[in-house]
């Protein structure tokens, strides 16, 4: 059924079916991007614990970046499902082709800071054949950003039609060549040369360009999407809604770069202890980021569900929208949980050789931190959510606030005070994660709830 015809059917089944429907595919996406770089963490593993550290920091810088971006990408999506819900098409296609022009100014102004990454990852105290090897992929990496930022912003059209079925099969296109050609060049197989790091970047810009070519391509080809001509005349400028667009996506940005600029601040904590507990956090924070693009992906299901029922006018449909993606996050987050838990080396152990010199050393410092990462999924998963449901209704700074405070005054500060004044070493900054997104989760769900109620 189409998603504004569903003006009357607030039953609990149309909410969850509904949920799922957006969600299993916007999850694709987010473990399509996540995915890219956890096939390079497991292949230049193979090349021992300075590459892998390496692959380590070069996700987590091309992420703190990346992620500032994208949170012009996801204003996209409350616009564009608020006006849907509305019936209007014209500021659907001012929303969808600011957010490009959006996208790609802001891909070229973080050309500098790519090409300085080596630098950068000295002044900050890592290791310097660490800098360099990462310095080196992402000089490459880094041309993937504008196709991977507006893939992520025609995502938002198709899934406030309810097609975000294609966001997985494009998914599924792009973990296959990724897999394969990272394998092929990293490593030198097939006949392709070993390029090491450099392999890994080339592999990693074509990925992210196939994505929006593919996506482009669906839009397209479907004469209700067509019809909004996205590229016709696509210089010409909406001051309005990229005025909205910039309004919305920086505070998101700033949100989403506060936890994600948390985990990075983390890595540098740990490449300050030492190189083999940066590979064995390396490993636990891969295993937590690919259980968290679940949340994620239910977050941004909740943002388009939440964003149609508000432009609409739907209260109820607001609030169950809400509770439907709530319950089936802490479900899977718990699930989640319970498996780090019970098997924390066995899940460290797919990112190494174990004939490897350091494997030994680097699992049994990881299988602790695994641990951990699964306690906190249920937190982490909450706060994701209410971030998403608070998109939904285009409240964006009153949470920015909420995660600044959360993340930093108190997520970073007990993962310094832990793993140092405390002694309790690399544990330590992982109980210095729980005590962030913990506040975090409480906060914004609260802040939620609060909206919701004023509207009663």
């Amino acid at each position: 059924m189409d998603m504004a015809t569903q003006r009357e059917d607030n039953g609990w089944g149309t909410h969850f079916r509904a949920t799922f429907s957006l969600g299993v595919p916007l999850i694709g996406a987010q473990l399509a991007q996540l995915g890219i770089h956890t096939t390079d963490v497991v292949i230049l593993g193979r090349l021992g614990a300075a590459h892998l550290a390496a692959i380590v920091l070069s996700a987590q810088f091309f992420f703190t970046v990346f992620i500032l971006g994208s949170g012009f990408a996801n204003a996209v999506m409350p616009m564009v499902a608020q006006a849907y819900g509305r019936g209007d098409a014209v500021s659907v296609r001012r929303a969808v082709r600011m957010g490009m022009w959006v996208a790609l100014a802001y891909s070229a102004l973080m050309i500098p800071l790519f090409y300085n990454a080596e630098a950068i990852l000295l002044y900050a105290g890592q290791k310097p054949e660490v800098a360099a090897l990462a310095g080196s992929y992402l000089k490459i990496a880094q041309w993937g950003m504008a196709p991977g930022l507006l893939f992520m912003t025609l995502r938002g059209l198709v899934s406030a039609h309810g097609r975000a079925g294609i966001v997985l099969y494009v998914t599924i296109v792009i973990l296959s060549v990724n897999a394969f050609f990272a394998y092929a060049l990293v490593l030198g197989h097939f006949g392709f040369p070993a390029l090491g790091m450099e392999g890994a970047a080339i592999v990693s810009f074509c990925v992210n360009l196939l994505s929006f070519l593919l996506i482009t391509a669906y839009i397209q080809s479907q004469p209700d999407m067509r019809r909004y001509e996205l590229f016709v005349r696509f210089w010409k400028p909406d001051w309005g809604a990229l005025r909205e667009v910039v309004h919305l996506g920086l505070p998101i940005g700033l949100t989403m770069l506060a936890e994600v600029g948390l985990f990075t601040g983390a890595s540098l904590l740990m490449g300050n202890i030492g190189t083999l507990q940066l590979a064995a956090h390396g490993i636990a924070l891969q295993l937590a980021s690919i259980a968290f693009m679940i949340p994620l992906g239910l977050a941004q299901a909740g943002t388009v569900r939440v964003g149609v029922a508000h432009g609409r006018g739907d209260r109820l449909g607001v609030v169950r929208a809400a509770l439907a993606v709530l319950m089936i996050a802490a479900v899977i987050a718990v699930s989640g949980g319970i498996l780090f838990a019970l098997v924390p080396t066995t899940l460290a152990s797919v990112f190494l050789d174990k004939a490897g010199a350091d494997s030994a050393a680097v699992l049994a410092i990881a299988g602790p931190f695994v641990v951990v990462a699964g306690i906190f999924q249920l937190v982490d998963g909450l706060q994701a959510i209410a971030a998403g449901l608070l998109r939904g209704l285009k409240d964006t700074r009153i949470p920015m606030v909420l995660a600044l405070i959360s993340y930093w005054p108190i997520g970073f500060f007990c993962a310094w005070f832990f793993a140092f004044p405390a002694g309790f070493g690399g544990i330590g900054v992982w109980f210095g994660f729980l005590g962030g997104l913990a506040a975090a989760a409480i906060l914004l769900n609260w802040r939620f709830y609060r909206l919701v109620r004023r509207t009663a």
